[in-house]
């Protein structure tokens, strides 16, 4: 029995976020010759079972996000000390300052996803772009593997360090469920996405300003200054339809499976989870044009850089090019974006 201990995520049950859906179906996954602990915050979680998908729980009493992040990850860095499972999987590089005294005390392998180039975001102040850029490095140099969740950031790896690290996207197929939905009469695009400046959001709501096409995004717009404006100033279009967070993966699939076109903004961030997840659904993709987005969808999608691209593409979203590259998306999909595969590539390197 080969123990694995998993640090850096709000913990399971996954309530939202790419790494919790990751450690949850990892663990849903797993071999019979893999035991799996959690660590979880205590902070996220009104009751707190010991155990979830037959993995263990331990909770620190502390907010997995945030500054609160780093002592939250070294906490839970220091309790694998004591615990001494066989490999330790780091997601994230807010605590990395802690490997170099971890590698010396510790016997475990260490196995580190660095996450999507988190110092290069623009949420980020200046120091504390620095500070996750340090991480960054200690992480590549402490870890026994590191993980990237794009080719992109593989090849950033590779240029910046001199270190080949593994590249493992995320599982998509969760998003399928088994549900009968009635399609609606009216046809409409869907954007879904945590409402920040990165994810071009205003890009997409301003060529929707310009359209008669329908558009439903969903998003957690009153969680900063930036989502409130945005929703001040697009509500008043009769054809967009600004609909607050959506967790629940039942309604999220009634809403993805009947809509004609997804918009995805992302800028940064390496592979993003709901991107995967709607290739799974045939739907033709309009992408923010990065590497990231490229590589995800193996060139399949369409991409804009600005809003009268977007806007230009709006006229055309339903020829037949747009409707094979669809199916290619879905057969990529299914290829590479499911959580069996995910789990086999991550045991792999356990070894």
């Amino acid at each position: 029995m080969k123990s694995v201990s998993i640090v850096g995520t709000v913990g399971i049950p996954a309530c939202y976020g790419g790494f919790e859906s990751l450690a949850e179906n990892l663990t849903l996954n797993v071999k019979e010759n893999i035991e799996y602990t959690v660590y979880c915050s205590s902070r996220s979680y009104k009751e707190k079972p010991s155990t979830h998908n037959n993995t263990n729980l331990k909770y620190i009493p502390l907010k997995a996000n945030g500054l609160q992040s780093i002592p939250y990850d070294i906490w839970s860095l220091m309790s694998c000390c004591v615990n001494r499972p066989n490999v330790v999987v780091i997601l994230g590089v807010s605590g990395c300052i802690f490997l170099p005294l971890f590698r010396i005390i510790s016997k475990s392998h260490v196995v580190t996803n660095i996450d999507g180039l988190e110092w290069k975001r623009d949420k980020w102040g200046k120091w504390t772009r620095r500070y996750l850029k340090f991480s960054e490095s200690l992480a590549v140099k402490y870890s026994d593997v590191i993980v990237t969740d794009n080719q992109a950031i593989t090849d950033y790896v590779q240029e910046e360090y001199g270190v080949n690290s593994k590249t493992i996207a995320y599982g998509g197929d969760h998003a399928i469920r088994d549900i009968k939905v009635k399609k609606p009469d009216e046809k409409y695009a869907l954007g879904l996405c945590r409402i920040e400046p990165e994810n071009n959001v205003n890009m997409i709501l301003e060529a929707f300003a310009q359209s008669s096409e329908k558009l439903k995004f969903v998003g957690n717009w009153n969680a900063s200054e930036f989502g409130r404006n945005l929703k001040k100033e697009y509500s008043i279009f009769e054809n967009i339809d600004l609909i607050d967070p959506i967790y629940d993966l039942d309604e999220l699939f009634k809403l993805r499976s009947c809509c004609s076109l997804y918009l995805h903004g992302h800028s940064a961030g390496g592979t993003n989870p709901s991107l995967v997840e709607m290739m799974h659904f045939g739907v033709p993709i309009f992408c923010f044009d990065c590497s990231f987005n490229r590589y995800s969808t193996e060139e399949k999608a369409d991409y804009f850089s600005n809003s009268d691209d977007l806007l230009a593409m709006l006229n055309r979203h339903e020829d037949d090019t747009l409707l094979q590259n669809a199916l290619d998306m879905k057969r990529i999909a299914q290829r590479r974006y499911t959580w069996k595969e995910v789990a086999y590539l991550y045991e792999n390197i356990y070894q």
